[in-house]
């Protein structure tokens, strides 16, 4: 794969606009159908530089989510239409494609698939390999700057190398017979979809912490509870919400407390799911948890009633009601409820036991904003689907035209499903590109 100067007169079946998983992927899964002259490229100076960074240099590859009907669950935005798209390949078929390519994916016990190394760079290794046996070629460096329709077909384009690829910045022009939109959630590339005629779903964040300011809970940095029920509302003054969005959002799973609010993969599916609506509130919004694992008021009181009995000379600190229940956690609540910890379980008064049911059960803080930085680097938003055949992954409107990953209005949970759409949609591009060009020779 060079990383040459490109030439004027360079005339290409295939240039994909960015050297990411679903870029890398739709020109693979093209030149291995029979394409040649396919060509990457990357603004960057190495590609696949958001497969290296995820998973914390694991790289989260996929899901063990085989059916599909399940695993379009998984998305907030573009779910229901990925149906057809993952009937074709889904997460079975992508850890069967990268075993075909020398790779073999490890399921660990909540479903994240990774590489068997745990390393980033065995996924991009494999992807390089993989380009460079098909003779894709790569410019780095290369940012596509316009992309103008041919009156014959096929595109003309104008791109800039800047001065690290050839010593010199510059700008080229050449043309190509297919154009792949795969610039994940850069500006530049909505820039190019709206420029060629594209709707555009404004992109907000996704996947984010949440901020408690101030934090009562600051003292229990570094607390994991699992599960904790989540039920995240709207305040009432927010402003009306687009319609078909809700002003309620419920998840259950481990949530982590942090020096600035709550993390966690609960925190993290339940901002997927309400991005939009917390991006129209301004972040603000009412945030109940369940600590109690989803128990009753009948269950808990029975809990208590055991440790009475069973506990009664043992202090309130050292007898939690059950084992699994953060000990940080139940002193924080003792407290607050105005409860000695050194008191013991016969002496405790049943009013005070009824306060720390009801914190227990549904304990509620203001939400004030993100937390400092995304665990993820996910946005909502993109070119709506309904201007995408998504079975070819080409535009409604522009023949020739193709757009996959992120730069679409479709976003997952944590856990690998963004991936998983990246290669999904880079596959079914690359095989439509192969067979549209191969049946108009």
């Amino acid at each position: 794969m060079s990383s040459s100067a490109l030439s004027p007169g360079d005339a290409w079946n295939l240039v994909v606009a960015g050297g990411g998983p679903a870029g890398f992927m739709a020109a693979i899964a093209a030149a291995e159908a029979g394409l040649r002259r396919v060509l990457v490229l990357e603004s960057t100076p190495e590609p696949l530089g958001k497969v290296l960074i995820s998973g914390g240099g694991r790289c989260n590859v996929t899901h063990a989510c085989w059916d599909p009907r399940e695993l379009v669950g998984h998305y907030p935005r573009g779910g229901r239409a990925l149906r057809g798209p993952f009937s074709r390949f889904a997460a079975g078929d992508a850890v069967a494609w990268f075993d075909d390519h020398g790779l073999e994916l490890v399921e660990e016990p909540d479903g994240r698939l990774f590489p068997r190394s745990n390393r980033s760079s065995s996924v991009i290794q494999t992807l390089r390999q993989a380009a460079l046996r098909v003779g894709v070629e790569l410019r780095t460096h290369t940012a596509l700057q316009r992309a103008e329709p041919l009156s014959g077909g096929g595109f003309a384009l104008q791109v800039r190398q800047a001065a690290a690829a050839v010593g010199q910045s510059q700008e080229q022009r050449f043309e190509t017979a297919r154009l792949v939109l795969a610039t994940g959630s850069h500006p530049s590339g909505r820039r190019l979809a709206q420029g060629l005629g594209h709707g555009l779903v404004p992109p907000v964040p996704s996947l984010f912490t949440l901020a408690l300011r101030p934090n009562p809970l600051q003292a229990l940095a570094g607390v994991s509870q699992n599960p904790v029920g989540l039920e995240l509302e709207l305040p009432p003054d927010a402003a009306p919400l687009p319609p078909g969005c809700p002003s309620r959002f419920r998840q259950e799973g481990p949530l982590l407390i942090t020096h600035w609010g709550f993390s966690g993969p609960a925190v993290l599916r339940l901002t997927a799911f309400a991005a939009r609506a917390l991006h129209h509130s301004g972040y603000r919004a009412r945030l109940r948890l369940d600590w109690s694992a989803g128990r009753s008021q009948a269950d808990l009181e029975q809990l208590f009633a055991d440790c009475r009995r069973d506990h009664a000379r043992r202090q309130l600190a050292t007898a939690r009601p059950w084992p699994e229940l953060s000990r940080r956690l139940w002193l924080h609540l003792l407290v607050q409820a105005g409860v000695d910890p050194q008191g013991r379980w016969a002496d405790w008064p049943g009013r005070q036991q009824r306060a720390v049911i009801a914190a227990l059960r549904a304990s509620d803080y203001a939400i004030a904003g993100r937390g400092p930085f995304g665990e993820e680097f996910v946005t909502a938003g993109g070119v709506p689907l309904g201007e995408v055949n998504l079975a070819t992954m080409e535009s409604r409107s522009v023949a020739g035209l193709h757009l996959v990953g992120e730069l679409l209005d479709v976003d997952g949970i944590t856990g690998g499903f963004n991936f998983q759409h990246c290669w999904t949609s880079g596959w079914l591009a690359g095989q439509a590109i192969a067979a549209m060009s191969q049946s108009s020779t």
